[in-house]
């Protein structure tokens, strides 16, 4: 039972499912000949899931979010550049920006992991970074970031501010998205991995001035998107209410894990994501392996005494709490 990279463990829709094939057996029909690099209907059906006013020249997507942050990277990154960014936080945003010679800059966050207006500003001040990363909610630590602190950021900084949105639709606050009119080097990425259950199917974007959009055609390869990948993005955004239903349900089974986890003993974080990121674990490894050898798999990140746990199904969610009820009792490797 994986519940170690933070996936939607719940199956598509059936309904959804059939109209996403059908889909693709349509663009199948189409695939001797290359997809539309413009991916125009993708951008229209992005724009209206979004609202807050986006039209399609205002999306960008590619192959996962990696990707399009990759793409953000080689177009106002690179050699002889800088990226800020606050960790804990997702583990590829200093490896991208490795990968595309951007040096990576370490600040630190506030206590429980947060990032106030006046840390983020004087961190900026301080390294002078040419590009801003914020990841709200924050992975691992399932923390959101207040629109004051991604405002105060730009203010700031008279770069790129790129705020990550991957678990958005797990959130209870605001969106940056509200923050984009006036704001023309902000962006906005998410993916459809988490709450759209399309891990395996590969679909990040972004939201942005369009003047981000022409950038990125500068550094993308020639039709980076398949034609099969672009029919089955639509076909799900065009079925959002069913698919994002599932959320619901995350959520539910997230609060449930915290709730588990401090009843046994242990010091879960609040989140607003779809994991949880609980502490007071003695030898985080040993309680790795112990739910390894039961069949279960969490996450140990780079956090003293601290390990990760995915919120899947109701099912998943009483394996996993009984595993750790078990694990606690022992007392040697727990809490």
């Amino acid at each position: 039972m994986r519940l170690n990279v933070n996936e939607n463990t719940h199956p598509v829709p059936e309904a959804v499912a059939t109209d996403i094939v059908m889909a693709l057996a349509q663009a199948v029909m189409g695939v001797n000949r290359y997809p539309d690099r413009e991916f125009t209907t993708l951008r229209e059906s992005l724009a209206g899931y979004l609202g807050h006013g986006l039209g399609p020249e205002n999306l960008w997507a590619a192959n996962g979010s990696n990707e399009v942050i990759q793409q953000v990277l080689q177009a106002f990154g690179g050699p002889g550049r800088s990226v800020l960014g606050f960790p804990p936080t997702y583990s590829m945003h200093p490896i991208i920006a490795g990968s595309t010679g951007t040096r990576w800059i370490d600040a630190a966050r506030d206590d429980a992991y947060e990032i106030s207006p006046e840390t983020v500003a004087a961190a900026i001040r301080r390294e002078n970074p040419d590009i801003v990363f914020l990841c709200s909610p924050n992975n691992p630590t399932g923390t959101p970031i207040g629109l004051e602190t991604i405002a105060a950021a730009y203010d700031a900084h008279p770069g790129i501010l790129l705020v990550d949105e991957a678990y958005a639709e797990f959130g209870e606050g605001d969106t940056a998205l509200t923050l984009l009119p006036g704001r023309p080097r902000l962006l906005v990425s998410r993916t459809m991995s988490k709450a759209f259950a399309f891990a395996g199917a590969r679909l990040g974007y972004l939201a942005a001035d369009p003047a981000v959009a022409d950038a990125l055609r500068l550094v993308r390869l020639p039709y980076h998107l398949s034609a099969l990948t672009q029919a089955a993005a639509v076909a799900a955004l065009g079925h959002a209410p069913e698919m994002l239903a599932m959320v619901d349900d995350i959520k539910r089974q997230r609060d449930r894990i915290i709730v588990g986890l401090r009843d046994l003993g242990y010091l879960p974080l609040p989140s607003e994501s779809n994991f949880v990121l609980f502490g007071g674990v003695d030898d985080p490894h040993a309680v790795f392996q112990e739910l390894l050898a039961g069949g279960v798999i969490i996450r140990e990140v780079s956090i003293p005494n601290h390990l990760r746990v995915t919120a899947g199904s109701e099912a998943e969610t009483s394996i996993f709490l009984d595993a750790m009820g078990r694990i606690a009792a022992l007392g040697k490797i727990g809490t």
